[in-house]
């Protein structure tokens, strides 16, 4: 029989984007666990799937697909079978403290789903399966990035970010995220952080603008981000009046908050039922980051100062409070800039030898922008209503008033 980690291969499990992946006896425990399973029920996309139709893909898909290209980093860079083995079983949990629609529900919550899934670890039988072959507390520090293994899981180009990227692009059509995962992955050596080879550049550059793209038709497309701020209102909602509970929101899978939410009455099954029929706000004014002298400011604005900007306009332009929503979008991050390249003797970071790779540390800002979402029958009346003399962001070009 084949063998790798120690342990006999029992299963192979036959996944979309990657084919047949090898699974042994330890992990088959592992992924059998309510824990894992219930990743089954998490969408990897959230609501992407009604803007495109195909992202029905799980948490449970990208998770064991993720265990699959991090077992082939382990082989590029060498580790030996024991560490392996303990890098596959951080790449299976490494999503285990996901809320209900994965990213969507995160953006309600004050704890990151990194947090809870080290709680979970902790406090399940996760702890006392992974105790048989490892020290849970080594696990939990993987996965959070710590020490050069950490690099593998959570760094500036690693087995998560990989498998998302083809994955998301395979499910929704979008071929921008297509990357050549081989070819970065024989270019990868470990030291004290994980190092891309000079013959890897190209590959590197290409994931890079890989997710840029991706962002503006994907992950943070127009209709996405309006159905993900109704989702995140409702979510508020329920958080508030204490019908679920934030701290064990990973107790949750898609049905159960949607189910919950269709059961209520007012506000939050109205939005529900939006989004069940695709019901969606519209989108009546934005402002491009890249047109503020400050963008990255944005993203200091106080909730405070932003509910108080959305009451103004509810009065003034006759919709509902509740139903005015100011979006910001998410911080563009792209920490792959930051990935070092081995030039000789040295090690430089991606940004400093690739003039592709620096200019986008400019453009980053040039898809994100503010936006001002109120349901469709007020949208229809306030095209000319003047929205950036509540925002003050056009005009003056700063939002130092709104910090």
């Amino acid at each position: 029989m084949n063998k790798f980690g120690g342990g006999v291969i029992l299963k192979l499990i036959r996944d979309s984007v990657h084919g047949n992946l090898d699974v042994d006896e330890f992990e088959i425990k592992l992924a059998d666990t309510p824990q894992i399973q219930r990743l089954r029920r998490i969408k990897q996309l959230g609501f992407t799937s009604l803007v495109y139709p195909g992202a029905n893909h799980s948490r449970f898909e990208h998770s064991i697909g993720t265990m699959h290209i991090a077992s082939q980093i382990a082989d590029n860079v060498g580790l030996d079978d024991y560490d392996k083995k303990m890098i596959r079983a951080c790449a299976l949990l490494h999503d285990t403290g996901h809320g209900p629609f994965s990213h969507v529900s995160e953006g309600v919550l004050e704890t990151p789903h990194e947090y809870l899934t080290s709680h979970v670890i902790k406090e399940s039988q996760l702890s006392d399966i992974l105790s048989e072959m490892f020290d849970p507390q080594e696990i939990i520090k993987i996965i959070n990035g710590k020490g050069p293994l950490g690099q593998i899981m959570s760094g500036e180009l690693d087995a998560d970010r990989m498998d998302y990227l083809v994955r998301d692009s395979y499910y929704t059509g979008v071929a921008y995220g297509m990357i050549d995962v081989e070819r970065l992955i024989n270019s990868m050596k470990l030291e004290e952080n994980l190092i891309i080879e000079l013959k890897g550049l190209q590959a590197a550059e290409s994931a890079l603008i890989a997710r840029y793209l991706m962002y503006p038709s994907v992950y943070q497309h127009h209709t996405t981000r309006i159905i993900n701020s109704m989702f995140r209102r409702c979510m508020k909602w329920l958080f508030d009046t204490q019908t679920i509970d934030p701290k064990k929101i990973y107790n949750y899978d898609d049905a159960d908050i949607v189910s919950i939410a269709r059961s209520q009455k007012g506000r939050v099954k109205d939005i529900i039922q939006r989004l069940d029929n695709r019901d969606l706000f519209k989108r009546v004014f934005s402002v491009k980051l890249s047109d503020l002298e400050e963008p990255k400011d944005v993203f200091k604005i106080k909730e405070s100062k932003l509910k108080k900007i959305e009451l103004e306009i509810a009065e003034d332009l006759g919709s509902p409070a509740d139903y005015t929503i100011i979006d910001i979008p998410e911080y563009p991050f792209f920490n792959e800039m930051r990935t070092l390249v081995s030039v000789g003797d040295e090690h430089v970071k991606l940004s400093e030898i690739s003039s592709l790779v620096n200019a986008l540390k400019n453009v980053r800002f040039n898809y994100a922008d503010i936006c001002i979402y109120v349901p469709d029958e007020y949208a229809q009346k306030s095209s000319n209503f003047p929205f950036e003399n509540y925002i003050e962001l056009t005009m003056q070009k700063n939002i130092k008033d709104w910090l």
